[in-house]
């Protein structure tokens, strides 16, 4: 399954990615039944418009205005519906990995193509109808022909209000994904269970992390974000994913690490040696080796978590680099022009070379967001639009 998609570039697998707005901009989807009253009650109001001082006239006139109406209207919002929801073949691959884990992919067309299918056969059945009462001069047959055209399309509403109670209810479990944006640079950070992923990310973050509802597990997904030069960088924590052995992923959990591995500019792995967190260092071993084998396209990234726990640290180095960085979150609060002048602390596990930062005492926090900017920037493709270096600028 990790070789789903292998070969496609990365992060050019798909055109256009979800937010979460994009699914809270959804409106509520009516039943059959509500939109049959619509219909009709906006059909009674445009044959109450027609005026003809003949009778038969005036009756076949209502009758067409009638049926139109209501096809057109019950088309027309259906249509717009079905147009409203996302595509899934234009979604990121991580994207459709959410929606076939959280309401089914094959459902999901299934109910948005009967939508379609219905808003199609409404409108065919007025203009059918509405031909017909052209050709009519008896006013009995003509309000026959009218029941008529009413009894199909409510039929064809019956036939699909199973669906449409099915997009109702999936709105309501879409608006609830976490997304990622596939044009902004993401970080996938990965590790053993408490390792302090999720301290770590809500540390680094220049907001609040959004945490949102995760269908592969029953964990939730922390999703973070920072700025650096005006480029926003996407730090997203995987629980269930990247933190167990494979014979407990299912497939749909190893089509989500197959998106990932196309979604994810970087995979930040946090290694806590201490061990503080009740997994053995060999065991986080194991599962760096397994994801770098699950992520190969991926450039990865290893450091040290808890570091205020690391006993291999001087106490002297530590707190010097803890007061360099509380002197850059000062400069920063305070709207300091200066701060980019200031040192930025780095410390060094001396054990096994790793940049250390501790998510609880905010300290390497400032020198990781370098590292993955660098990291990132190094393993960008090349700019085609870009001139070479020394390239002649002429002076206008």
């Amino acid at each position: 399954m990790t070789g789903l998609n292998r070969g496609l570039p990365r992060r050019r697998v798909a055109g256009d990615g979800m937010t979460a707005s994009a699914w809270r901009s959804l409106p509520t989807v009516l039943t059959g039944e509500e939109l049959l009253d619509k219909a009709f009650n906006r059909a009674k109001k445009a044959a109450a418009a027609v005026e003809d001082p003949d009778r038969m006239y005036r009756t076949r006139k209502q009758m067409i205005r009638m049926v139109q109406s209501a096809g057109d209207t019950l088309s027309t919002a259906l249509t717009e519906m079905v147009h409203r929801w996302p595509n899934l073949d234009r979604m990121t691959l991580f994207d459709q990995a959410m929606v076939e884990a959280a309401v089914g992919s094959d459902d999901y067309r299934h109910c948005l193509g009967a939508c379609h299918w219905a808003g199609g056969k409404v409108q065919e059945i007025g203009l059918q109808n509405a031909k017909k009462l052209r050709r009519m001069v008896n006013i009995p047959p003509m309000h026959e022909a009218r029941r008529e055209a009413y009894g199909r399309i409510s039929s064809v509403m019956h036939r699909v209000n199973k669906e449409l109670e099915w997009l109702n209810d999936a709105r309501d479990t879409l608006r609830a994904l976490p997304s990622i944006v596939p044009h902004e640079s993401c970080v996938v950070v990965a590790g053993s269970p408490n390792v302090g992923k999720s301290a770590l990310i809500t540390a680094i973050s220049s907001g609040k992390p959004d945490i949102a509802s995760y269908p592969f597990t029953t964990q939730q997904l922390h999703v973070g974000h920072f700025t650096h030069r005006r480029l926003r960088y996407q730090l997203v924590d995987t629980p269930g994913l990247l933190d167990r052995p494979m014979e407990k992923r299912n497939p749909i959990e190893m089509q989500a690490i197959a998106a990932l591995e196309h979604t994810g500019d970087l995979c930040l792995f946090l290694m806590d040696i201490t061990e503080a967190g009740g997994t053995s260092i060999e065991a986080q071993e194991n599962l760096l080796k397994e994801v770098a084998r699950l992520l190969p396209q991926t450039p990865l990234l290893v450091i040290d978590s808890k570091a205020d726990l690391i006993t291999e640290i001087p106490s002297d180095e530590w707190a010097a680099a803890s007061e360099m960085e509380n002197a850059l979150r000062a400069a920063e609060e305070a709207g300091d022009a200066d701060r980019d002048d200031l040192p930025i602390p780095e410390v060094r596990n001396p054990a096994t070379g790793h940049l250390v930062v501790s998510g609880t005492e905010g300290v390497g926090i400032e020198r990781l967001r370098l590292e993955i900017v660098e990291k990132i920037s190094k393993e960008a493709p090349p700019n085609r639009l870009s001139l070479p270096e020394n390239w002649h600028r002429e002076r206008v």
